[in-house]
């Protein structure tokens, strides 16, 4: 087949099965076919559409394969449509990976100096200021302390109980 989907196939509403996939079908895809409540299945793969998806309750139930094959094509199951408003796709993929990166370096650069930051200022503290030191490492033991009593007071009670259950 070839030519273009026509717009009155939303007229057609006990429609429940189009498959037009690996024809010569060119142009947009008319809002009205996505209207049809009753379309249960939709394939629209390797045809030369182009445009943006139309946005209707029944896309949801379609996956993207069902749109595969179709370079201009773009909208919600799709990669998205670029900003400047021409319902084409966004650029070339490299163009994509390559900001990618970019963010990628930045993200680890900024993780790695606030990691940098972040064990100096404690540990560095620790290491030069002694009654610091002393004090964080005092807590530590009283955490410790406390741990260890809550620990034994639970066993004692838990021996207790099997005990008083025997």
């Amino acid at each position: 087949m070839t030519g273009q989907i026509s717009t009155e196939i939303g007229n057609l509403q006990s429609l429940q099965s189009l498959d037009l996939s690996r024809n010569q079908i060119s142009g947009s895809i008319p809002p009205s076919l996505l209207m049809i409540y009753g379309l249960g299945y939709l394939n629209l793969s390797y045809d030369n559409l182009s445009g943006k998806i139309p946005i209707g309750t029944q896309v949801q139930n379609y996956d993207a394969s069902s749109f595969d094959g179709n370079p201009q094509l773009c909208g919600i199951l799709l990669e998205l449509c670029n900003s400047k408003g021409t319902d084409q796709p966004n650029g070339s993929s490299d163009q994509e990976d390559g900001n990618d990166e970019l963010i990628t370096q930045g993200f680890y650069r900024c993780l790695g100096f606030g990691i940098f930051v972040g064990f100096w200022g404690v540990c560095g503290s620790l290491i030069f200021k002694r009654s610091w030191r002393y004090a964080y490492y005092n807590f530590l033991n009283a955490i410790i302390d406390w741990l260890y009593v809550r620990v034994a007071l639970m066993r004692r009670q838990l021996k207790d109980m099997l005990n008083g259950q025997s």
